[in-house]
């Protein structure tokens, strides 16, 4: 009976061995490093055994308080709780780390109104657009519209100039 559980550890173990050198195949890491990864990998191994999970647990990630989501939102920045820097958007940033803004919303309980841009970006940005004229094609199109009808009334209160007759046979004559 005590062959079973020594004849499972053993199997965890060249499990955990043939997953390393594999992995060692592939990467380069220093020698030192190996009886770490491969400690890690059979812990890994056995807690998927005993039903457990592999995964490091989600609950190390320290929520931030109301306060510090409010310290965090600047005007010419937000600081991104994933490295503590100030960045103008987030978004690019948050790529990046292989994340969606809703992820990031979800992982650190920021509400679902967080910025992912700058308020002084988003005015800069808003200001050129409107300098370029970028949303007035609905105005420009609707002054074109009102401008059409008076100028087709002032075309019909003047005299139209007499066409010339085109040449080629007249019209059959219609029946009365």
């Amino acid at each position: 009976m005590t062959d079973a559980p020594q004849n499972i550890a053993s199997d965890y173990i060249a499990l955990a061995a043939d997953i390393v050198s594999a992995y060692v195949s592939n990467n380069s890491l220093p020698t030192s490093e190996l009886p770490n990864i491969l400690n890690s990998v059979h812990a890994a191994i056995r807690g998927l055994a005993a039903g457990g999970s592999a995964s490091a647990p989600t609950d190390g990630i320290e929520k931030p308080t109301p306060s510090q989501i409010k310290k965090s939102i600047t005007p010419d920045g937000l600081i991104s709780f994933e490295d503590s820097k100030p960045y103008k958007t987030l978004r690019r940033h948050l790529t990046i780390r292989g994340l969606s803004p809703e992820a990031y919303r979800a992982k650190y309980g920021l509400p679902a109104d967080y910025p992912m841009t700058s308020a002084n970006y988003s005015a800069a940005r808003s200001a050129l657009a409107k300098q370029l004229g970028l949303g007035q094609q609905r105005k420009g199109v609707a002054n074109a519209k009102s401008a059409a009808p008076e100028e087709a009334i002032a075309e019909e209160a003047a005299p139209a100039p007499e066409k010339p007759k085109k040449a080629g046979r007249p019209r059959k004559a219609a029946a009365a």
